[in-house]
């Protein structure tokens, strides 16, 4: 169906700043845009218009970092840490992604899709188009499989693309006794090459930090994901300074995470790899991080920068992309220019996506129609949802 979106202030978010264009349109054809600016060329004239009375339109948010795909909650820690406890001391008192793994591989498939679907429609209703997802609550080859399938279900269920990412090297589980190493080798590869030859896999991420896995024990996760020819992202520099964002940028991985603890030369070694420094200010705020991420040092070295919500049971119990966005620019000093980019375009590059992130001719129709004047009101208010409609794939 061809249709024309009329009559509103566009931020393209293609090219510098918000890439606005003013009384602007938006032309959709086949779930894909056909055409975007100001002067409404005579082809596309007698389409049936949509008047959007001035709002603003964006592209489709992007979630670029979740594990929305789990069992039970850690409520009891988050009491934990009010009381002092660092995350190291809760995961050593056998909280943390340990707790969640036993709950995660006490529920079946449709249980672990039951709870996640109220975590995705939060983040859809305020206009999130891809969702990332992943595996790593389960730490044994059948219930990573378990939670890899039920990610993939969810978008046979909602209006959404969903993307995995193989995380097995997440933690070593309490009742693995033989240590890391035997872990890396006997648990989490085989279940790489599972998941893999059942087409479960996006991209394959790790933890390397001093009470997951070292840069080492990584690497080795990494070559399999190369040999499959999968892409990676890492987990890094979250609690420690241990080198995976250097790493990653050896392996030229699609992102980093966290990064708190990262350096200039981290920044400068993933802006020549072109690894995206993915944000998460919801761990930061909710762990009280003393340390945030370095921003001057991502923008000196021109390292792109996204955001996403880490929605996750222990560290990071937000379903909000707006909330993120605010965070970013409170806690992070981010502009509300950077935080939508982090939300849009760069969330896109640290999927590996280049079919969305934009409004431009021939990508993907997925975008989001807003209440709002300005792009920057979208960062600038809390707990406010001014979304007025939703595009995916050009339909509403």
């Amino acid at each position: 169906m061809q249709q024309v979106l009329c009559n509103a202030r566009i931020a393209t978010m293609d090219g510098a700043g918000y890439g606005l264009v003013e009384n602007g349109a938006v032309v959709l054809d086949a779930g894909r845009i056909a055409w975007v600016g100001a002067d409404l060329p005579e082809a596309y004239t007698d389409l049936p218009r949509q008047d959007l009375q001035g709002r603003l339109v964006t592209p489709g948010l992007i979630d670029c970092h979740t594990h929305i795909v789990h069992g039970g909650n850690r409520a009891a820690e988050f009491e934990m840490r009010l009381k002092g406890a660092s995350y190291a001391e809760v995961a050593q008192a056998g909280g943390g992604i340990v707790s969640t793994m036993a709950a995660t591989r006490a529920a079946d498939q449709d249980a672990l899709i039951a709870s996640a679907l109220p975590r995705l429609d939060s983040l859809i209703a305020e206009g999130a188009c891809v969702v990332e997802v992943k595996s790593g609550y389960g730490l044994d080859l059948e219930t990573e499989l378990t939670m890899l399938r039920a990610a993939r279900a969810l978008r046979r269920l909602r209006p959404v693309r969903i993307i995995t990412s193989f995380l097995g090297a997440h933690a070593v589980p309490k009742d693995f006794g033989a240590g890391p190493d035997a872990y890396i080798d006997e648990v989490c590869i085989p279940a790489l090459r599972a998941a893999h030859d059942e087409g479960l896999v996006d991209a394959v991420d790790g933890f390397c930090e001093g009470i997951a896995f070292d840069p080492g024990q990584i690497a080795r996760v990494f070559d399999v994901a190369r040999d499959l020819g999968l892409p990676v992202k890492l987990h890094a520099e979250q609690l420690s300074h241990l080198g995976g964002a250097r790493m990653a940028a050896r392996y030229a991985a699609l992102s980093a995470d966290h990064l708190e603890y990262a350096d200039e030369a981290d920044a400068r070694a993933m802006a020549e790899a072109g690894t995206v420094a993915v944000l998460l200010p919801g761990a930061f705020y909710t762990l009280r991080e003393p340390q945030a991420p370095p921003v001057e040092a991502f923008r000196a070295a021109g390292t792109r920068i996204a955001l996403a919500t880490d929605c996750n049971p222990g560290s990071s119990p937000l379903t909000s992309l707006l909330l993120a966005m605010n965070m970013g620019c409170t806690l992070f000093g981010l502009t509300p220019e950077e935080a939508l980019r982090g939300v849009t375009a760069h969330a896109a590059a640290a999927l590996g996506l280049t079919d969305c992130g934009r409004i431009a001719a021939g990508l993907r129709a997925d975008l989001c129609v807003w209440d709002v004047m300005h792009p920057e009101e979208l960062a600038y208010r809390i707990g406010f949802n001014p979304l007025h409609q939703r595009y995916f794939g050009g339909v509403s």
